[in-house]
């Protein structure tokens, strides 16, 4: 795993911790197959991303549902906090504005299980996943 940056990741934009300490053990078995970035502020990322790609913005504001996007291997997906989303800058730049359609009543999903489901579509779609082909039961 490569990590760049140091620190617990409390000085950071992200709003949870992403030091190292906590990269490790969120990523478990998985840290040696991932490479982990850090940005200072919102401008050092816009200022260092490379290629095109499109920036999609995972918000209980958005206006598309998230399985209706056909995504593409160079997409970038961006969560906000937990406590109050994204800022308004990051919507502003946002190509697209998702959202994982709920029931009636929960206010929004935690952001970890929101970016894992649309996560896991993206892989589907994009072929991210590498797995056998499924078997046919019964």
């Amino acid at each position: 795993m490569r990590l760049s940056g140091r620190g617990t990741g409390r000085d950071q934009p992200c709003g949870f911790p992403l030091g190292d300490r906590a990269v490790r053990r969120a990523a478990m078995d998985y840290a040696g197959q991932v490479e982990v970035r850090r940005h200072h502020s919102w401008a050092n990322y816009l200022a260092g991303r490379s290629g095109g790609g499109r920036m999609l913005l995972l918000t209980t504001c958005g206006a598309v549902r998230y399985t209706d996007v056909a995504y593409r291997a160079d997409d970038t997906l961006l969560v906000g906090r937990e406590s109050a989303g994204a800022p308004e800058e990051v919507h502003a730049v946002a190509d697209r504005r998702l959202v994982v359609p709920m029931a009636p009543g929960p206010r929004s999903l935690n952001v970890v299980a929101a970016a894992a489901i649309v996560l896991g579509e993206a892989l589907r779609q994009t072929g991210g996943f590498d797995l056998p082909p499924p078997s046919r039961v019964g």
